[in-house]
């Protein structure tokens, strides 16, 4: 278990199903499943909403179940996502979709400020209050990118599709940053009329009657949130205590990995105190802020005896993690949040935590075929004498990176 930020440790409930989905080529499929399946509502929040290729069927289920009455509300990043297009804009108002645009951006100079860097990066779904999906998938298909075009290898990244106690966490918390955005528009909207109330009410009545069948699955499940509120921390806790506590293997797959002062310990105490830890991380250029700045920490680590990972027959995306998953507690985590300082300072994460034997093997297995299957493992000595002008560029990019950190007023 971890402890939340108010110190309070976090409760995994019994009574999941969650099931390991990797890439759009198996989300996709099972989203638009339950979306068409769908009869009260579907609340939906993605950081990219991209139509390109298997994009746009996702945005065609979504239309789908407006059309025939569902309640569907969609809300996107501004950054992320950028301008809708107008011909989406058409058909999601002609069908009745709901859309918000989370911190939209404005003109450049507003993005001088801080507090306009907050971004909305989580990516959740909810389907009549019964099902629940959570992960680092985008609405983004798996072989395009918005900044390389056409991928010749799939994007590597997660998601989950949950049943249980979650789906309602996850159903609220969605609920009110929705009203809070709608308040800034019109005040006035946030009363829902009754007869939406009445749907929520039956929704919320079939959820509870699923999930209680769910029981017998008998997997404890947590999902964590990270916002500028109550929950500042709480992601970055859950990975700390659970590090914490490994005693035989972690294996962490992150897109964007620049772990601040407390992670990078806690990964060197874990490698010599005997415990195994791989990282499978981002081999292929895509920022140039995400590739070089993370770069300056990896000499600690290896160091320290961790083995690193670079992943580069394609783009990874992936935020998940694995602990022990053939020890008596096995730990999991698949969602949204980067370890590094925007994921866990700035913005709207989501993390599922799973403890449970059969899914962390499950997660271990993918991650382990792709380390050794698409893995280049890093070498401690060659890193070293890596060329003077990627040193270079790899300092100055982490010296951007903490004088950003300080502008924003955090410590990391």
């Amino acid at each position: 278990m971890s402890p939340a930020a108010t110190g309070k440790r976090i409760e995994y409930l019994p009574g999941h199903d969650v099931r390991l989905l990797q890439g759009t080529q198996e989300f996709f499929p099972a989203l638009i499943a339950d979306m068409d399946a769908a009869e009260l509502c579907i609340q939906f929040e993605t950081y990219i909403f991209d139509i390109t290729a298997t994009g746009e069927s996702v945005a065609d289920a979504l239309i789908r179940a407006a059309a025939r009455g569902v309640d569907v509300r969609v809300a996107v990043d501004g950054f992320g996502t950028g301008p809708i297009p107008k011909a989406l804009r058409d058909k999601f108002e002609a069908a009745g979709v709901q859309l918000q645009v989370f911190n939209a951006v404005g003109p450049m100079l507003s993005m001088l400020l801080p507090k306009r860097w907050r971004r909305l990066h989580r990516k959740l779904c909810v389907v009549d209050d019964e099902v629940m999906y959570c992960g680092g998938i985008n609405v983004l298909d798996d072989f395009y990118d918005p900044n390389h075009g056409a991928l010749e290898f799939p994007r590597f990244d997660f998601a989950v599709r949950a049943q249980g106690a979650v789906v309602d966490q996850a159903s609220d918390n969605m609920d009110k940053l929705w009203w809070r955005m709608r308040a800034v528009q019109d005040v006035r909207k946030r009363r829902l009329t009754k007869a939406m109330a009445d749907l929520k009410a039956a929704g919320a009545a079939q959820g509870a009657a699923k999930r209680s069948a769910a029981k017998v699955k008998g997997m404890r499940a947590a999902l964590l949130f990270r916002d500028n509120l109550r929950n500042r921390a709480r992601i970055e806790k859950a990975y700390l205590r659970a590090i914490g506590s490994a005693r035989q293997e972690i294996i962490i797959a992150n897109a964007y990995f620049l772990p601040g002062r407390k992670l990078r310990r806690a990964l060197i105490l874990a490698a010599k105190r005997g415990v195994s830890v791989k990282l499978l991380l981002q081999g292929r250029y895509e920022y140039f802020m995400q590739y070089h700045a993370s770069r300056p920490v990896y000499g600690a680590l290896l160091d320290a005896g961790v083995q690193i990972f670079e992943y580069a027959p394609s783009f990874l995306h992936a935020k998940v993690a694995v602990i022990d998953a053939n020890g008596d507690k096995p730990w999991a985590t698949v969602g949204s949040s980067n370890l590094e300082p925007l994921s866990l300072l700035l913005a709207r994460e989501a993390n599922v935590v799973v403890e449970d034997a059969a899914f962390a093997k499950d997660l271990r297995k993918h991650l382990v075929r792709a380390m050794e299957n698409a893995g280049q493992q890093m070498d401690a000595k060659a890193f070293a004498s890596r060329p003077l002008r990627q040193r270079v560029l790899d300092h100055v990019a982490a010296a951007i990176m903490r004088s950003l950190i300080w502008v924003t007023g955090n410590r990391y």
